[in-house]
């Protein structure tokens, strides 16, 4: 492990920052290089300016500090993406091939790239939603994530590029915020909670969607590029699941602890989106290959959420246990 050398792309949005600084306690922080199209306010060493459709540049930094590994997080997400099909087709698809590329001739050891739910379509099962299943997604973000699905595992079969892949739900963190997805507003509620504002979601009171909470999507990462290359048995992308909830399932655990919390409903685009992705998934698959396995559920987070947000916000823990 000590011998690694990793970069990761994206390293500002909601899952890079933590992953960074996951990934450089398990290997060291001179190991790890943090790569971004803009510098944070407050980077850490080591840290590059990359804009992934600069394939050249890219090269030059696995060149520069000898990468062994790439952790593949840029990307235009859902709802944003639906602004400029166009452009965000480019930066997932484009910014994809330059990864595989550069990790084919460099011979990069192992690429992780993350999917997500929004493969799925409405077409596709939305309760338990089978591993393999079919795949119409209803967005450009899911369009570009079914075809890099297929594309890793090509250059798996056909190369050799070890690359790795989940199926990522809604992801919610107290640390960074959301860069433009559907699930947005299971982070933005908690912020909305400990202000004493009153929130307004996007989607229906009802709308069941697969979430997960930072730490277990970063543990889960982390445990599947740790697996043996002989337990990976998915090379497209395995379905990872922890919870699944509503906004008002949501609200009512967040009301436990902040009972004088209010809630109204305006759903826009981003219903439509959501009625398309699944309600539950089924992650049998990785559970038997990696032994995955989550460790929050909706009230454990909800608890986790508010505490952290409350310290960082320095707000006075009121009714909560």
């Amino acid at each position: 492990m000590g011998k690694d050398v990793i970069l990761v792309t994206g390293a500002n949005g909601q899952i890079g920052g933590v992953l960074t600084k996951a990934l450089r306690e398990a290997f060291g922080e001179q190991r790890v290089i943090a790569t971004d199209i803009r510098k944070p306010e407050f980077p850490n060493a080591p840290f590059e300016i990359l804009d992934i459709l600069n394939k050249e540049r890219l090269i030059q930094l696995i060149q520069k500090y000898k990468v062994t590994q790439i952790y593949h997080l840029a990307a235009i997400l859902s709802a944003k993406g639906e602004l400029n099909p166009q452009f965000a087709w480019r930066v997932n698809m484009e910014g994809l091939f330059n990864v595989l590329e550069a990790s084919r001739l460099d011979q990069i050891q192992k690429v992780f790239f993350p999917s997500s739910i929004a493969v799925f379509g409405a077409q596709t099962p939305r309760i338990n939603t089978p591993q393999d299943t079919v795949l119409h997604p209803s967005t450009v973000y899911g369009i570009s994530k079914a075809a890099g699905e297929n594309w890793s595992q090509y250059y798996f079969q056909k190369f050799g590029v070890d690359i790795r892949s989940l199926r990522f739900p809604g992801i919610i963190s107290h640390e960074n915020p959301p860069g433009g997805g559907t699930t947005d507003y299971a982070v933005d509620i908690y912020y909305a909670a400990i202000k004493g504002e009153t929130f307004t979601c996007f989607l229906r009171d009802d709308t069941q969607l697969p979430m997960m909470y930072l730490p277990d999507a970063v543990r889960g990462t982390l445990e599947l590029m740790d697996a043996p290359a002989d337990q990976i048995k998915i090379r497209t992308a395995y379905n990872l699941g922890a919870m699944s909830f509503s906004p008002s399932e949501i609200y009512q655990s967040i009301c436990l602890h902040e009972p004088d919390f209010k809630i109204n409903y305006a759903p826009d685009f981003r219903q439509q989106i959501a009625d398309s992705w699944s309600a539950s998934v089924d992650d049998s698959q990785a559970r038997a290959d990696w032994a995955w396995k989550p460790k929050y559920n909706l009230p454990a987070m909800t608890e986790d959420m508010l505490y952290h947000l409350r310290k960082k916000q320095n707000t006075p823990e009121q009714n909560f246990s």
